[in-house]
């Protein structure tokens, strides 16, 4: 770190987009010089909200930030304040009105201009508010600081041409539009060859890839290329959406072995008239029909989704529904969200608002149900042998307990004892995160595994040689990661994100 540089901080709210946007915020910043700050943000000189708009008190929860950090910014002359995403994108001249010590707003179709904004905002001694109307540059062709040495996000398409009536995604992200297939493998390649061994495909409706193509089978087509790069160990996806879940998508999964056997797909409710009012283009049958072949196809599958409970109009029999739905579907996981109105959205201006009681009651008679589900399906992973890829800070009492944690392929957390038969003497190093550890599974919890015995066997990694010499590079005095290129045209890409189903809402 050069004496006398700027620092930053980029805060993240909302689904795994925002989280991988904000990625690109960063590499931006420290393209442009900038060096990136402890977490309070009192002491960056920039501060970045990458903010979500799916929540009913969103706006709440950044007004809230920025009244915080108001006297901390009049102490500060040289302070600078943006704001980004999709709230941005929604409420643009609101956010000056109401919190004129902010510097600079943009949208998320102008990522790219955050550094410029900054700049000119700086000089003019004055807010610069700009939204651009369409994409001026695919996320993946700009700078990047990723987060992970061992695992990314590669987007695949953005924006949405769904119209749920509870979603204001389309609205503020746009029509799809994709990526070409060569530029997403190109940059699966590039990252494979910077240590990365595994990467997530990612789109708002990320099955429904090749519609701006013409191409309706381009998705599997993509899996199946994935499962050609050498020394890509795992491949994900997310969020599908039922309407555009095919079965070559689900012979993709089954017959590409790096694909792993996990799939997170949107319920939202189980009654065909709620699916109805929010617009679904998919009914019950359909939705246990994917599972059920997706099951028959890939028996180890663990499945998970999203619910939303209290949706308008929605009565105790179409509540029902839903459980009946969460009992033949066995989730691993669900995502389980109470209905809240997003401003702008036609379920907001619906009749038939359920009462806040009745909306809390049903929600934990489905949490309860859901765990109990959960937890029986964990207790059939005890005895087996589950390969992990060791992962970094997903054990909250890892420390303490002297375990580590990692993923297993259908991404069922797993806390292990890093030793092996026959070690544990403190000579042998300890596996790393982006290494491949072999455990055999001795205790199921509902939302997580424990193998007690010693590790089975371990598996070092090139991803796992990545990430320590991140360690030793931050280390250095002055240490900082550095920052990837986004996409070359020719050739070989924080606060805790919303759950996997992209903001709850796909």
């Amino acid at each position: 770190m050069s004496d006398g540089a700027r620092t930053y901080l980029v805060k993240t709210f909302g689904c795994q987009m925002n989280v991988h946007d904000s990625e690109r915020m960063s590499g931006l910043l420290e393209a442009a010089g900038y060096v990136r700050a402890p977490q309070e943000a009192e002491l960056a000189d920039v501060v970045v909200f990458n903010t979500c708009a799916v929540r009913e008190n969103a706006d709440n929860r950044l007004y809230g930030n920025l009244g915080r950090l108001a006297p901390g910014k009049a102490a500060r002359p040289g302070m600078q304040i943006a704001v980004g995403g999709c709230l941005a994108q929604k409420d643009r001249d609101t956010i000056v009105r109401r919190a004129p010590w902010v510097d600079v707003v943009f949208g998320t179709h102008n990522i790219g201009r955050l550094p410029v904004l900054l700049e000119r905002a700086r000089m003019r001694q004055e807010a610069q508010v700009e939204i651009a109307e369409s994409l001026e540059a695919f996320p993946s062709t700009l700078p990047t600081r990723r987060e992970s040495a061992y695992a990314a996000w590669v987007s695949i398409s953005v924006g949405c041409n769904n119209t749920c009536t509870f979603c204001i995604v389309p609205a503020l992200r746009g029509k799809e539009k994709d990526r070409r297939p060569g530029e997403i493998l190109a940059e699966i390649e590039a990252l494979v060859a910077e240590g990365v061994s595994e990467i997530t495909l990612l789109g708002q409706n990320v099955n429904a890839y090749g519609s701006d193509i013409g191409d309706r089978q381009a998705f599997s087509r993509l899996l199946r290329a994935c499962g050609r790069i050498e020394g890509l160990e795992r491949v994900r996806f997310t969020s599908p959406h039922p309407r555009d879940f095919t079965d070559d998508v689900i012979q993709a999964m089954a017959e590409t072995p790096n694909v792993m056997p996990q799939l997170h797909m949107p319920l939202q409710s189980g009654s065909d008239r709620v699916l109805r009012a929010m617009r679904r283009s998919y009914r019950q049958d359909r939705y246990l029909g994917i599972i059920e072949r997706v099951r028959a196809a890939i028996p180890d599958a663990a499945l998970s989704t999203d619910i939303i409970v209290g949706f308008p109009g929605e009565t105790e029999q179409d509540f029902e529904q839903t459980l009946h739905v969460v009992r033949e579907a066995r989730f691993a996981q669900a995502f389980t969200f109470q209905y809240s109105k997003r401003p702008g959205t036609p379920a907001a201006e619906m009749d038939g608002q359920i009462p806040k009681a009745v909306v809390q009651q049903r929600y934990e008679r489905l949490v309860a149900l859901q765990e109990e589900i959960s937890w029986a399906e964990n207790k059939k992973q005890v005895g087996r042998r589950l390969e992990l890829m060791v992962a970094e800070g997903e054990g909250r009492k890892d420390d303490a307990t002297r375990r580590m944690s990692g993923r297993a392929p259908d991404n069922r957390l797993v806390h292990f004892s890093p030793a092996r038969d026959g070690e544990g003497d403190g000579e042998t190093a300890p596996p790393r995160p982006g290494d491949l550890v072999t455990v055999s599974i001795s205790y199921a919890a509902p939302h997580h595994l424990l193998a007690e015995g010693p590790a089975l066997g371990v598996r070092r990694t090139r991803s796992g040689d990545a990430w320590e010499a991140r360690q030793a590079a931050e280390r250095q005095p002055g240490g900082e990661r550095g920052v990837m290129l986004g996409m070359p045209t020719v050739g070989a890409p924080a606060l805790t994100p919303e759950p996997a189903g992209g903001c709850g809402l796909h």
